[in-house]
């Protein structure tokens, strides 16, 4: 399980977001990513964090920044979630895992003494270069615009 750090070169990923097509980190090149990994559609702490990134999605715009989540869900869930809340960006359906591991955000969980595998909540911003310039690893759902504005002083 790779642990990445500020100044780390963002693994390359390629999945398909909630309107079937194919988004990878090569699209992204030029511009600054916030990609942002959840556990589920439609949970209580997944919606707050993507609705917030959402509520502020024109200031992502407008400051250069693309904002892309990632989950397990299925495209036909993310469609669904993406639909209800109106959001404006990307959801990625990584069935299989493999930029959820790529990116450290699958791993072991524990909920009342119970160990069990699941996703990490975790965000990274990625630089025009591909590189890792910030990583939010305990994330203030309701407030994470505001957290990523902070620590990047913009």
């Amino acid at each position: 399980m790779p642990v990445l750090s500020k100044g780390d070169k963002a693994p390359d990923f390629k999945g398909v977001n909630q309107n079937g097509e194919t988004i990878s980190l090569a699209d992204f090149s030029g511009k600054k990513l916030i990609l942002y990994f959840y556990p589920k559609d439609n949970t209580p702490g997944c919606t707050a964090e993507s609705c917030n990134l959402n509520d502020n999605y024109q200031l992502w715009i407008d400051k250069g920044y693309e904002v892309v989540g990632v989950s397990p869900d299925s495209v036909a869930s993310h469609k669904k979630f993406a639909d209800k809340f109106g959001l404006k960006f990307n959801l990625i359906a990584d069935t299989e895992k493999e930029i959820l591991q790529a990116y450290g955000a699958w791993g072991e969980k524990s909920l009342y003494g119970k160990k069990y595998m699941g996703v990490l909540r975790t965000t990274y911003v990625i630089s025009e270069q591909g590189f890792i310039e910030e990583v939010f690893e305990k994330v203030r759902t309701s407030d994470h615009s505001n957290q990523i504005i902070k620590a990047l002083d913009i």
